[in-house]
């Protein structure tokens, strides 16, 4: 197919000729998505907040996350939660840590019931805090630990006897004692300053203490994919896919449309272009498989997709004029007397209905002899009076290997291709003339010969 494929029109066209087969499929897709639920059953999850006190870079907290969904804090909470159908490598996965705003650590257990999920949070979090506490040198035995509070106890034992120097110095009001002990007070002050910097800016001190925040909320709903996110997602697929599957058969589409792609495939030239009213939806529908017709009709794929809606022709008088004037051109090129094969391929509802029309156009003058031929294995009855053939078809039908092949029948059966003639189809009003017969009975005017003879 040509760019013509990529067009919305065309999309709109899928839509519109094809909505009960796609209807039909996102049915399928929902199915199938219905028993991808089934296989993968509901997931509840939930998540615990553990609060991080005091200043924390934004590295610190990825290192905070990462400890949270470490192997030992969820070996440690699967070891106390006790379940025997879950293992702490299944637990691993199912455990996942987020840094939330104001220093806080989002701990979220997904599992197959909402209590299971609920405990999963809980312990892991309280196992993450207890964790944490002993990185970040909580423990009284740690040399840190010892060191700073030596020197708490320094600082406090040099504040006693700088208040002690305080009081024994000049008990009187003269200047040097009054300075003594304005400095000795200053001294003091610094020191007391400086211990609670260094309270501050100890991480035992500072980021030892992370709280948990209240037990995990119970979730009462699924989380995602639920069973509803499965069929609306398999129903999307499969109709989607149908889409891209109509696009990509367009366009791998090998169907010859044009007058040069059909004159060099046949290898004879155009006599003429003649219109045939539509006939409905059978229009284009290959005969000789009825069985499978029903089906096809109820899914819309019983006429083709890809032909752009027929123009409209209300004229009958011009139809009649196309058809006489092929007539006249067939008259010109025959001797006499004037008889001629006409080929239809098999399964081309147009084409029989143009052949038909064209020998009763024609009427013996010149005769006309239609049969119709396969296209996959084509075999053309061996020439008996009739000088030359005549190949009817309508365009977009058949790839150049079939037109081809249908010409090297004719040619085994010792008929010359004079030429041959695109139908098309048109949409005409139901009303007729009183008198005038309708399109199809112009068929029994046609000699409908026999495929013998001739090879493939």
């Amino acid at each position: 197919m040509s760019e013509e494929s990529i067009r919305l029109v065309t999309i709109g066209r899928i839509f519109r000729r094809r909505w009960r087969f796609l209807a039909v499929l996102a049915v399928v897709g929902a199915l199938v998505g219905y028993g991808a639920s089934v296989v993968f059953p509901p997931q509840y999850t939930t998540s615990a907040s553990v609060l991080l006190p005091g200043q924390w870079e934004e590295r610190e907290l990825l290192t905070q996350v990462d400890i949270a969904t470490s192997s030992t804090v969820v070996d440690r909470a699967a070891a106390a939660l006790g379940w025997r159908d879950v293992s702490a490598a299944e637990l691993r996965n199912r455990v996942t840590a987020s840094a939330a705003d104001g220093n806080i650590i989002k701990i979220s257990g997904t599992a197959g019931t909402p209590e299971r999920a609920q405990q999963l949070s809980d312990q892991v979090a309280a196992q993450f805090v207890k964790f944490a506490a002993r990185v970040a040198g909580g423990g009284t035995d740690s040399a840190t630990a010892t060191e700073a509070e030596a020197l708490r106890k320094q600082v406090e034992e040099t504040n006693r006897r700088i208040t002690e120097l305080a009081d024994a110095s000049d008990p009187g009001q003269t200047v040097e004692g009054v300075q003594a002990r304005t400095e000795l007070e200053k001294l003091s002050t610094s020191l007391e300053e400086a211990m609670t910097k260094l309270d501050e800016a100890n991480p035992a001190t500072n980021k030892a203490g992370m709280v948990v925040m209240g037990p995990a909320a119970r979730p009462t709903g699924e989380a995602p994919p639920t069973r509803t996110q499965f069929i609306g997602a398999g129903a999307l697929l499969f109709f989607v896919l149908a889409v891209i599957g109509h696009l990509a058969a367009a366009r791998m589409n090998r169907r010859l449309r044009t007058e040069p792609e059909i004159t060099a495939a046949l290898g004879s030239a155009l006599l003429g272009t003649v219109e045939v009213p539509a006939g409905g939806r059978g229009a284009h529908r290959p005969e000789g498989d009825a069985r499978p017709s029903l089906i096809r009709r109820l899914l819309g794929t019983d006429t083709r997709w890809d032909r752009p809606t027929p123009p409209r022709s209300d004229d009958e008088a011009a139809r009649r004029i196309r058809y006489r004037r092929v007539c006249a051109r067939l008259r010109e090129q025959l001797p006499v007397p004037r008889r001629l094969l006409v080929v239809v391929p098999a399964g081309d509802e147009v084409a029989r209905r143009a052949a038909g029309r064209l020998a009763a156009e024609a009427k013996s003058d010149p005769q006309l002899r239609v049969v119709e031929v396969s296209a996959d294995r084509p075999i053309v009855p061996d020439r008996d009076s009739e000088s030359g053939a005549l190949v009817v078809l309508s365009a977009g039908s058949w790839t150049a290997e079939e037109l081809a092949g249908i010409a090297e029948a004719c040619a085994d059966g010792r008929h010359e291709v004079l030429g041959f003639v695109v139908a098309d189809p048109v949409r005409a009003r139901e009303t007729r003339r009183a008198g005038q017969p309708p399109d199809d009975a112009t068929l029994a005017l046609a000699v409908r010969g026999q495929a013998t003879g001739g090879s493939a």
